[in-house]
């Protein structure tokens, strides 16, 4: 039994399923997690210290691979200076002038402690502003495990207001309205057929809970239109696509002010924080100066805030660095296709900018029931493979490939030698 099988083992004595986060118990690519000792650069290591080519990037947030050596002189720092107040510091404020300089439309900006956090009190703050209970979310789009956001919605039909999750009453998410991914129609009937009751619509620009999707312009720019027209405030969550597709998120790209944004981990440099922002109007109903109640011990947390500080000055201090990214996983993206092509394996790559995934699918893949006609035991076994050539994927159909600026071509060029390879052992 190997160091990894041992740990799951005890794990599972003490941790509900040996895990702290399901993802990460593998259990979709049947296989016992990989326990991490370290990481550096492109790779993490396992309790044996093997090494894996990292594709994970912490979901996200390690943009400039593991263990970043600026990264690291600040917070070593920081932990001088102490890791936690209780009481505001300057960082605090630094981090949101940060934001709110670098993303369109958002005037104030509150710091939380994660994603799930962020998107909770944005709805929150939402309701409170409007005065409106019932806010619109997107099928296949995650927004954090908060009650009202639990809601199930079937492949190809809109199944409305069924918690997926036991502990969640039906009254939480009663109203909850689920629309589907680059379908406004769907959202234009939901919004018909509940006027002037809903708060607001939540979305992911980016999805990056059902493997990458592409936004379809015409989609958002209709999105956008109709929710002002309705007086809905439209919320972005950035958690995954902010500073990670753009030094201004989704909306610098799409050129599209949302009224709310929300943040996650890249923002902490990948510690543990979030953020929710807007307008300013919108903003003021939170307390202490307004009605909204939203309080947090260890939000603005000065160790997060540090790092994240340098992070995203790195990040604007260095805008090729976007390009860069962009570049590895179009060549990422080409061999894979060439790969497909060559051997027939029923697969498509969808990629937007840095962000990649490959589905076991036969066609295109553009929408939530798209990605449920993939073939989930195809890619467990082509997990499997990459994973026994070295390679740390996702371990989940339904996630993304995330790469960092340590990669070389030389890494890439491996992975997709890799990809060849296990195509033509599972076709």
């Amino acid at each position: 039994m190997n160091n990894s099988k041992r740990l799951f083992e005890r794990a599972k004595e003490i941790i509900p399923g040996g895990v702290n986060s399901p993802v990460r118990a593998f259990g979709s690519v049947d296989m016992d997690p990989v326990f991490v000792k370290k990481a550096k650069g492109s790779y993490i290591y396992d309790s044996e210290d093997n090494k894996y080519l990292d594709y994970i990037s912490s979901w996200g947030p390690m943009i400039f691979g593991h263990c970043d050596e600026e990264l690291n002189e600040v917070a070593i720092e920081a932990l001088k200076n102490g890791i936690s107040y209780g009481v505001p510091s300057g960082v605090e404020v630094e981090m949101a002038e940060i934001i709110t300089d670098a993303y369109k439309g958002c005037e104030m900006v509150r710091m939380v402690n994660s994603g799930t956090e962020a998107t909770m009190s944005a709805i929150r703050t939402a309701r409170g502003y409007t005065k409106k209970d019932k806010i619109i979310k997107f099928e296949g789009c995650y927004h954090g495990h908060s009650d009202c956001l639990l809601v199930k919605s079937g492949s190809g039909a809109l199944t409305l207001n069924v918690p997926t999750s036991l502990g969640v009453p039906a009254d939480f998410v009663k109203h909850t309205l689920v629309c589907e991914y680059n379908n406004i129609e769907s959202v234009k009937k939901e919004i018909e057929n509940n006027k002037d009751e809903i708060a607001c619509v939540i979305i992911e620009p980016v999805p990056g809970n059902m493997g990458v999707i592409s936004p379809d312009m015409e989609f958002m720019k209709q999105l956008r239109k109709i929710t002002e027209e309705n007086n809905i405030l439209l919320i972005f969550d950035e958690v995954i696509s902010g500073f990670r597709i753009s030094y201004g998120g989704a909306a610098k790209v799409f050129d599209i002010v949302p009224d709310m944004v929300c943040f996650g981990k890249i923002i902490g440099g990948g510690l543990p924080v979030g953020a929710y922002g807007g307008k300013k109007e919108i903003m003021s109903v939170i307390s202490p100066l307004g009605p909204v109640y939203q309080a947090g011990t260890l939000s603005g947390n000065p160790l997060a805030m540090s790092i994240g500080i340098a992070a995203l000055n790195k990040l604007k201090n260095n805008p090729e660095i976007y390009e860069e990214l962009e570049n590895k996983a179009k060549k990422l993206q080409e061999g894979f296709n060439k790969n497909i092509e060559e051997t027939g394996v029923k697969a498509f790559v969808t990629r937007y900018k840095s962000m990649l995934t490959i589905f076991f699918n036969a066609k295109e893949v553009r929408t939530y029931a798209d990605v449920m006609t993939s073939d989930t035991s195809m890619y467990a076994k082509y997990f499997k493979g990459m994973f026994e050539l070295g390679i740390l994927l996702p371990p989940s159909q339904y996630e993304i490939m995330f790469l960092n600026t340590t990669l070389t071509d030389e890494e890439i060029e491996y992975t997709i030698e890799s990809n060849l390879k296990v195509l033509n052992s599972i076709k």
